[in-house]
């Protein structure tokens, strides 16, 4: 079932819709009442049956990275409409029309939006992100920042994940994120075996559990509230450096040490 959550930055005309798609993806889908992007569409026929459910003329595709799961419903779609494909430079992507690299922008009439192009490697290599801007900004940073987590390392190292991640950290605390999976309440999990003592992360555990209980997503999330929950921004914080040095036995405490030593915690949790 697909949920329309929001309608900035645009007010009244521009919507962000959630479809749903294998066992915990989310394709993104950005619209208006007449035309439609999708963000990493890994199938088609979610895509498809939303289009017709809703009279909407599919703009462009958006691709984070190259997993078939963000991928896998490209050709499909284009079989339909010859949308342009919008992905990154460093990586293959099926039928990209047009490579992006970090700092690009993306100017679009149909919907009306406009988007920056962030280069977020660490998950894969050339792993991009795109924040939409508006009055409340919004990024969609497929598998690089989870809810209360962020992506396994397949090709990049973790210096470049942190990077990748202070990037987002520098971001207005008011931007929406919107991952790319429903990871969040088993990211809470593991959150809280880091910080058992954050209130901040007790309340989105009850949040959460309330909003699953209620069919709901847990996402989008925001950029304050994974400041203030997400252990893997918060690796400067003095319980998140004793938690993985008593855990993980490791000496050290500068960022990079802790945030390696915890995605490895994180791993086989």
């Amino acid at each position: 079932m697909s949920r329309s959550l929001f309608c900035s930055p645009a007010p009244g005309t521009l919507q962000v819709s959630a479809l749903p798609a294998f066992a915990d993806n989310y394709l993104w889908v950005l619209h208006d009442d007449t035309h439609a992007v999708v963000v990493d569409p890994g199938a088609a026929p979610p895509v498809q049956h939303f289009l017709q459910q809703r009279g909407l003329t599919l703009s462009a595709l958006w691709i984070t990275h190259h997993h078939a799961d963000h991928t896998g419903g490209i050709a499909a779609l284009r079989a339909q409409a010859d949308v342009p494909v919008y992905g990154p430079a460093l990586e293959c992507i099926p039928q990209r029309t047009q490579a992006l690299a970090a700092e690009d922008t993306l100017q679009l009439n149909h919907p009306p939006l406009r988007a920056q192009v962030l280069h977020l490697p660490g998950h894969t290599a050339g792993h991009l992100g795109y924040r939409v801007a508006g009055p409340v900004p919004w990024l969609f940073c497929g598998d690089t920042l989870f809810g209360c987590g962020c992506g396994r390392l397949f090709e990049g190292t973790p210096a470049q994940l942190l990077d990748s991640l202070h990037q987002l950290q520098r971001l207005p605390q008011d931007t929406l994120v919107f991952s790319a999976h429903e990871y969040t309440q088993a990211n809470i999990r593991f959150a809280l075996e880091v910080e058992p003592d954050n209130p901040a992360l007790q309340q989105r555990a009850r949040d959460c559990a309330a909003l699953r209980a209620a069919g709901q997503p847990t996402l989008p999330s925001s950029m304050a509230l994974e400041c203030a929950t997400n252990p893997f921004l918060r690796c400067t914080e003095p319980g998140v450096i004793r938690s993985v040095q008593a855990r993980c036995q490791v000496a050290h405490s500068d960022e990079l040490s802790i945030f390696t030593a915890l995605r490895a915690w994180k791993n086989r949790f």
